[in-house]
């Protein structure tokens, strides 16, 4: 289960740097650059819970930070989407189903608009002076839009892929002992025929030593023993 969480989390976190970096900055967009692995994270927490968001979210923002053409300090944006990808957790209805609309774009353009906060506040406490030339409220006001705009195209296809990668399947058939998912004519074998645990006799483990042996397992009746004369 948690195998699967790491290989979808990872690729999704992937396509999303590719296509933010290769086509969405690139469009020339007034303001701020739609986040889609804001969005790719906030999906992601509202099924995996607080924990997961943060793990997911602290990836993500490492991989942006490391990613080519970087401009900032490494750790920066990760410390950004950890700490919404925490708060987007909590969020995570108890039943797994989110039976709002609007519940997904009001997490959205809330991440959106701390989102750029934090990263403005982080970049003024290590002198990255780049947001004043643009204005903090032009990306304020941009971002949420953006984000907003995008979520319903990406934040529930995220969460439903979420989903199935924690379902668990259900076997068909050929289930082992404990796990139910023997048929009911083959649990029963085992007790069903001349008392024995084991099946036939419960000579499968153990031969004359084993429980076929016993009274009340094996095939003899209880308190009476067959000796062999010299005439059989």
């Amino acid at each position: 289960m948690w195998l699967h969480r790491i290989l979808l989390s990872t690729v999704l976190v992937v396509v999303a740097l590719v296509v933010q970096v290769s086509v969405f900055a690139r469009l020339g967009l007034p303001g701020a650059v739609p986040d889609l692995m804001l969005l790719v994270v906030i999906g992601l927490a509202l099924v995996y819970g607080p924990k997961g968001g943060c793990l997911v979210g602290f990836g993500a923002g490492l991989l942006a930070d490391l990613a080519p053409p970087s401009d900032h300090a490494v750790g920066r944006y990760a410390l950004v989407l950890c700490v919404l990808g925490y708060a987007a957790g909590l969020l995570r209805p108890e039943s797994g189903q989110i039976r709002s609309v609007l519940t997904p774009l009001l997490v959205v353009a809330a991440a959106a608009f701390a989102a750029t906060l934090l990263y403005a506040g982080v970049g003024a406490l290590v002198g990255d002076s780049a947001a004043r030339h643009v204005g903090v409220g032009s990306l304020l006001v941009t971002s949420v839009i953006y984000d907003v705009l995008l979520a319903p195209f990406v934040v529930p296809g995220v969460m439903a892929l979420a989903r199935r990668s924690i379902a668990v399947p259900v076997s068909s058939g050929g289930g082992t002992a404990g796990s139910g998912g023997g048929s009911p004519k083959a649990a029963r074998g085992g007790l069903s025929r001349r008392g024995s645990m084991f099946g036939q006799g419960g000579s499968r483990s153990g031969g004359s030593a084993g429980l076929g042996t016993v009274s009340g397992f094996g095939g003899s009746k209880p308190g009476r023993t067959k000796i062999k004369t010299s005439g059989e």
